[in-house]
């Protein structure tokens, strides 16, 4: 059963509420290195997370879905085919460009899937820029950008598709053709644990299933920032904080969402 409970505009706080009334299944084609803290994430926010990724299924499993992830972090064949697959389901989705730039393979699938209008773009900024086709891409996974040198290529894909854009950085960037959002916040930490910013995309397509594309971007960027620096508080490094933040994940609540981080939000005319 496909949930999609709301079309209208919501708050951080709202949205939460509504992911955890509706438990979404969110569909995660995903790279292999982050499947499980993925899934592990989406349960604990409250979301249903399954890794359907084989050619044959994957479209006709969007279909059911509230959200789609999308994300190019080791694009096998199958995996490839799959994402061709599901993003053609019209079902929201979100594309994470992992490591786009340099790499061949998966620059070619992430300018292919770009006709599909991605609800969400989520990447950091070097990987923006590179799919903006106005930089080179970073080193491997890690950016050599800062999310504000990305703005003006977040903008341009997000005309391009119609979307929204959210650029991870120290202050993460969500925009679409008309507005900027920056969310201060959060901790260092998630840098250091494998699957931190992909399971954020997977949280923005949980949330696509029950608000749209800027308010979901922006609604995960915000939990992300609120859990880690909850369990930054309480640990000692980034094996302790891994499993803190999961717990934080389940035991945030909408509420807590007001006034933890700083959300400036412009308009562009």
């Amino acid at each position: 059963m496909v949930v999609r409970t709301s079309s209208s505009p919501s708050t951080p706080t709202e949205a939460l509420r509504a992911l955890r009334e509706a438990a979404p299944l969110t569909q995660c084609i995903t790279n292999a290195v982050v499947t499980n803290f993925t899934a592990n994430a989406l349960l604990a926010l409250g979301a249903s997370p399954a890794m359907c990724d084989i050619p044959g299924e994957a479209g006709m499993f969007a279909g059911i879905s509230g959200g789609v992830l999308v994300n190019l972090g080791t694009p096998t064949s199958e995996q490839r085919d799959a994402a061709r697959e599901a993003v053609t389901a019209g079902t929201p989705w979100v594309l994470d460009p992992v490591a786009v730039g340099a790499l061949p393979v998966r620059t070619a699938l992430a300018h292919e899937l770009l006709g599909a209008h991605p609800a969400i773009i989520r990447g950091n900024a070097s990987e923006i820029l590179a799919l903006a086709g106005t930089g080179a891409g970073g080193r491997g996974v890690d950016a050599t950008d800062s999310a504000e040198d990305a703005l003006d290529a977040a903008r341009s894909l997000a005309i391009r598709t119609g979307g929204t854009v959210a650029v991870s950085g120290e202050t993460d960037l969500i925009v679409d053709a008309t507005r900027t959002a920056r969310v201060s916040g959060g901790s260092a930490l998630l840098t250091k644990v494998t699957g931190g910013g992909c399971a954020l995309g997977a949280a923005m397509a949980s949330l696509l299933a029950v608000t749209p594309a800027f308010d979901a971007a922006l609604t995960a960027s915000v939990i992300w920032a609120v859990a880690s620096e909850r369990a930054a508080s309480r640990t000692r490094g980034p094996g302790s904080f891994a499993v803190a933040f999961l717990d934080e994940l389940a035991e945030i609540e909408p509420a807590d969402l007001d006034g933890h981080v700083r959300v400036d939000t412009e308009v562009t005319r």
